[in-house]
């Protein structure tokens, strides 16, 4: 059973809509040595050690100022940045990323599915072909379960295709307080409108990668919910919350009920269009 918080989340997060991925929002402290540092709706995340810090996500061109401001509020530097990730191979999260690397000399990490795309600057993506970027160099290319260190943490790679080939969701361990959290930021687990899982040429195992993405999210431990956009964990209505006294992001059953949404409606689509495909 889905619980009525997160169906009501899934709404927020539709309503949201394109405005919000250029609107500023307040950088905040997630936990421990993790920060949002992105728009209201598309998140950016830091994370800050004592040999560099690690940004995953990039926005687009347009929102890299406000990526910089954010940083630049929370006494940080852009040229501190070492090493850039991303959520997935769409403009939303990564039409910035060359602009980025201009910018902080960082190196970008990018996942086995999505380099090509992200090197071509949108070239070569489903579905969205009319959309384009600045191509960006790709200085390393990840694997499912590859480690990318930086000062003493340690960030695990989890390939979770479907919503793009090589989408990528981050796992890893921070300590506040002098205990520990299990951190996850969801790439994305959204059949977008258009997405064809039956019979799809451009994509033919689309629906067998969605179906991996969920058996790996699934066995994922959470402590500290999160995701490519803000909308995916309720960002806004809990950071209207993080003076509370209980930090809210650390939201492990709010995880599973969104994994479980995602996926209801996966496989929902799925048999709608098994069932079209048989007529």
């Amino acid at each position: 059973m889905i619980s009525l918080a997160v169906q009501l989340l899934a709404l927020s997060a539709a309503a949201a809509g394109p405005n919000a991925y250029y609107e500023p929002f307040p950088a905040h402290r997630v936990i421990g040595n993790v920060y949002h540092v992105g728009s209201k709706d598309i998140a950016v995340f830091l994370i800050t050690t004592d040999e560099g810090h690690i940004l995953i996500n990039s926005g687009f061109e347009q929102t890299v100022p406000l990526i910089r401001a954010n940083v630049q509020s929370l006494g940080f530097k852009m040229s501190d940045v070492k090493i850039i990730l991303a959520s997935h191979a769409h403009g939303d999260h990564v039409a910035g990323l060359a602009l980025l690397k201009e910018m902080t000399g960082a190196d970008v990490y990018i996942m086995n599915g999505d380099v090509d795309v992200i090197a071509a600057g949108g070239q070569g993506q489903y579905l969205y072909t009319d959309s384009r970027w600045r191509p960006c160099k790709v200085d390393r290319v990840l694997q499912d379960k590859s480690e990318v260190k930086l000062g003493g943490t340690t960030l695990i790679a989890r390939r979770t295709p479907g919503h793009t080939a090589g989408c990528t969701t981050w796992t890893w361990t921070v300590t506040d307080n002098g205990k520990d959290y299990h951190v996850v930021v969801i790439g994305s687990p959204n059949v977008n409108p258009g997405f064809q899982l039956v019979g799809n040429k451009d994509y033919p195992l689309i629906a067998d990668d969605f179906a991996k993405t969920f058996k790996i999210l699934k066995s994922l431990k959470c402590d500290v919910f999160l995701g490519a956009h803000g909308g995916y964990y309720g960002m806004v209505e809990k950071y209207e919350r993080i003076n509370s006294g209980k930090n809210p992001f650390i939201d492990p059953d709010g995880y599973r009920d969104y994994v479980a949404m995602k996926e209801q409606a996966f496989r929902e689509k799925l048999a709608q269009q098994k069932a079209a495909e048989s007529e």
